[in-house]
């Protein structure tokens, strides 16, 4: 129990900060452990908070990753493969002195996830063709001096339907709400919630089984960022965190299923589904995206 003025301010009371949040997981726990917030969140969470130095490799790997996709977005059009895409994104990753994350990671076997109209996520690049009015996402992941970077797009081939458009920008406009929501003092829980509210209200469903997670010094760290779930839940966010919001969200039902390949995830009903996705750090009074589109 602490005091504010007369004013007796106890575990589960509102934070006086005006945060929205309870005591407890506001500046009670920041005033415990603000002498050593590092080891605390590594020792409790499996949180890297990163160094001011380590930041700034994580946005030199992410000025990379947005300098890719403007490179993919220049040859996505109907008629090439998603291969045409992984020979590209590797090239170029390769001669900037990067190397792609995802080639040989736990086995998979390319350098880019490039995933077509159905397919949700970790769709792997081969002989498919690209047709006119498919939206094509691509997920870019570059180390570059030890850093991790990670950003994807939902781009479209050629001339999209009215329903493909409206899909997309509204998985464009949940993940810029949930990147409004971060701040220190707010929570993971706040991210997803926004997300889910807007996106369920617009009549599409989000997809549970895949998450945002922290990177930068590996390519996945604590904490995982759920698209869903409940205001003031979840982790605290605090300064130099930093980790990808990546929400996927479908025309169907939120179900699933993984194909043979042991990777690619695809809508059990066969709808649509798009992702966007920013690499994000906590600062002092807000975020910033590490992985900026501009375009």
């Amino acid at each position: 129990m602490t005091k504010r003025g007369n004013k007796k301010i106890g575990r589960n009371s509102l934070c006086p900060c005006g945060s929205g949040l309870k005591y407890k997981k506001c500046c009670m726990l920041r005033k415990n452990i603000k002498t050593d917030i590092k080891s605390y969140y590594l020792k409790r969470y499996g949180i890297i908070i990163k160094t001011n130095e380590e930041i700034e490799g994580i946005r030199k790997a992410g000025s990379l990753v947005v300098a890719t996709h403007k490179e993919v977005k220049k040859i996505i059009k109907p008629g090439i493969t998603t291969e045409d895409i992984n020979a590209l994104v590797h090239k170029f990753t390769v001669e900037n002195g990067a190397v792609p994350a995802p080639l040989n990671y736990k086995g998979f076997p390319k350098s880019v996830c490039v995933s077509v109209n159905e397919v949700i996520c970790h769709g792997i690049p081969g002989g498919r063709v690209i047709c006119d009015g498919d939206i094509v996402n691509v997920d870019i992941t570059s180390i570059l001096n030890g850093f991790y970077a990670d950003a994807n797009y939902t781009y479209f081939a050629g001339e999209p339907s009215d329903e493909t458009r409206k899909l997309v920008d509204t998985c464009k406009e949940s993940l810029r709400r949930g990147i409004e929501k971060v701040a220190p003092g707010a929570t993971t829980g706040d991210i997803g919630y926004a997300i889910q509210s807007y996106a369920e209200k617009k009549g599409y469903s989000v997809v549970r089984e895949f998450v945002g997670h922290g990177v930068g010094i590996d390519f996945h760290e604590p904490p995982q960022i759920l698209h869903f779930g409940k205001k003031g839940t979840g982790i605290p966010l605090v300064e130099n965190m930093t980790f990808t919001i990546e929400p996927m969200i479908n025309t169907g039902t939120k179900d699933i299923r993984i194909l043979d390949d042991g990777w690619t995830a695809v809508t059990r009903d066969g709808s649509l589904s798009s992702q966007f996705e920013e690499t994000i750090v906590v600062t002092k009074n807000g975020c910033e995206s590490l992985t900026p589109f501009d375009f």
